[in-house]
């Protein structure tokens, strides 16, 4: 198992971005959690195998109709989730 730290910019806020990415974690089996952070970018932490972690990383590089991803910086983390969450922002 796995963990990672995701944090996307570009124009991911207003797009359905957090919802989107959501979707496809639970359609993967992916644990964690997604919230809009208050200087316009999306945080993340993933949980996963090697296989649904790169799943995740190549869908957050595009996200969902409408966003527009300038960058997603990842870094290994820690943490045990029991489902795939949307936070409140940050």
């Amino acid at each position: 198992m796995q963990v990672r730290r995701l944090v996307i910019t570009g124009l991911v806020q207003g797009v359905g971005f957090r919802y989107g990415m959501a979707a496809e974690a639970r359609l993967l089996g992916v644990t964690g959690w997604v919230r809009n952070r208050r200087n316009g970018s999306v945080e993340a932490m993933i949980a996963g195998t090697p296989a649904q972690i790169a799943a995740m990383l190549e869908w957050s590089k595009v996200g969902p109709g409408g966003a527009v991803v300038e960058n997603v910086m990842s870094e290994t983390a820690t943490g045990e989730f029991a489902d795939f969450e949307l936070l409140p922002t940050a």
